[in-house]
C-alpha cells in the first residue's frame, strides 16, 4: 500500500523557518522517524514524500498518484488559502486526502481560517505540530479499511 506525504509551498524550510510555530526539526528528518514508526506496525506500507514551492507540481503529482494510491497526506502550505486548482485537482482524483496543518492555522491570521481544501478532503487535522502527519497515514489506514469492508 502506498500513501504520499505531499507538501507545499516553504515547507522545505521547516526546522529553519520560524521555528516559533514549525519547530526546529527539518521535514526530511521528521519523515525518516515516521517512515520508522509505520514500519513498526507494519511491513505493508511505502511511505512516499514530495515537496514542491510550485503550484502546478503540486497538481501534477495529485494527477500521478491519485488514482493508484491509497491516500495523500497534504500539507498545501499558503495554496491552502488561495488554490481553487489544487482544491479542483483534490475533488478530482479517487484517493482520500486528508489536509494537514503543522500550526492551528484559526489562531493565526484571518486570511488563514479559509481552505479551498478542506471541503474536498476526506479530513483535516490542524494545530498538532508534526504529530498531524502520523495522525493523517493512521486516518489513510481507516479510510482505506472502511472501503475494504464495503467491497466485501
Amino acid at each position: 500500500m502506498n500513501i504520499l506525504i505531499l507538501n507545499g509551498p516553504n515547507l522545505n524550510l521547516l526546522g529553519k523557518r520560524e521555528p516559533e510555530i514549525y519547530g526546529s526539526q527539518s521535514f526530511e528528518d521528521y519523515f525518516e522517524e515516521l517512515k520508522s514508526s509505520i514500519a513498526e506496525l507494519t511491513q505493508d506500507i511505502q511511505l512516499h514524500y514530495y515537496q514542491s514551492n510550485v503550484e502546478g507540481d503540486l497538481i501534477n503529482k495529485l494527477h500521478e498518484v491519485g488514482f493508484s494510491y491509497a491516500g495523500i497526506v497534504f500539507n498545501p502550505g499558503g495554496y491552502t488559502h488561495s488554490s481553487v486548482a489544487l482544491a479542483d485537482a483534490v475533488t478530482a482524483i479517487s484517493s482520500p486526502v486528508i489536509e494537514v496543518h503543522i500550526s492551528n492555522t484559526y489562531a493565526r491570521e484571518p486570511f488563514r481560517h479559509i481552505s479551498y481544501i478542506a471541503k474536498y478532503a476526506s479530513g483535516r487535522i490542524v494545530g498538532l505540530g508534526l504529530l498531524g502527519y502520523w495522525l493523517g497515514v493512521l486516518a489513510i489506514l481507516e479510510k482505506n479499511e472502511e472501503r475494504g469492508k464495503l467491497l466485501e
